[in-house]
């Protein structure tokens, strides 16, 4: 498959499609080395991430849940449900973290393209391994720092959710044509 094929392949695939199956180490580090090839201005490579496997992501679940449960007057057992049914679902866990210039220099908004970027990077290893992903940005990642052991300047963007799949991704589809969003200039 060439790299245009594998762009208009790669899907969300939330984490109640994934089948039991292991993500292997030799998989992961691939799809790991495949984000540290984003382009990054400066070379400041701001992506970091967290790894999470078996208990550990169970763990981050159970502190999710708690957190929520403390943040908000009436809990939703349904939004807990959610929480816990995307970590058990998935064999790896990913926190998409950034660690930010502590000069400002690349102003943040580049390095948190970087990182975007990155993740694009796993997402396309992904598809070329069958492997499902999904990228979520829950409002609670804005208290991970109680969890995680954060350097300084350092904080969580999201969660890069993994798993096998059983069949094929289906077929994407785009609201409008290319042409439809480029302006050329002459």
């Amino acid at each position: 498959m060439d790299i245009f094929e594998l762009i208009q392949q790669r899907r969300t695939v939330s984490p109640n499609q994934y089948n039991k199956q292991p993500i292997t180490e030799e998989e992961l580090q691939k799809i790991l080395e495949s984000a540290n090839w984003a382009p990054t201005h400066r070379n400041t490579e701001p992506w970091r991430f967290k790894v999470m496997q078996g208990e550990s992501r169970l763990k981050l679940a159970d502190y999710l849940i708690e957190k929520n449960a403390e943040l908000e007057d009436k809990p939703s057992s349904f939004k807990n449900k959610k929480i816990s049914s995307k970590f058990e679902n998935s064999h790896t866990v990913i926190a998409i973290c950034i660690q930010k210039s502590p000069k400002g220099v690349p102003p943040e908004w580049e390095e948190i393209s970087a990182v975007a970027m990155a993740v694009q990077n796993m997402w396309l290893a992904c598809t070329a391994l069958k492997i499902g992903a999904y990228w979520s940005s829950p409002s609670l990642i804005y208290h991970l720092d109680e969890f995680f052991n954060f350097n300084e300047g350092e904080s969580c963007l999201g969660f890069f959710y993994m798993g096998k799949l059983d069949g094929e991704l289906l077929e994407g589809k785009r609201k409008s044509p290319i042409d439809a969003k480029v302006e050329y200039l002459k």
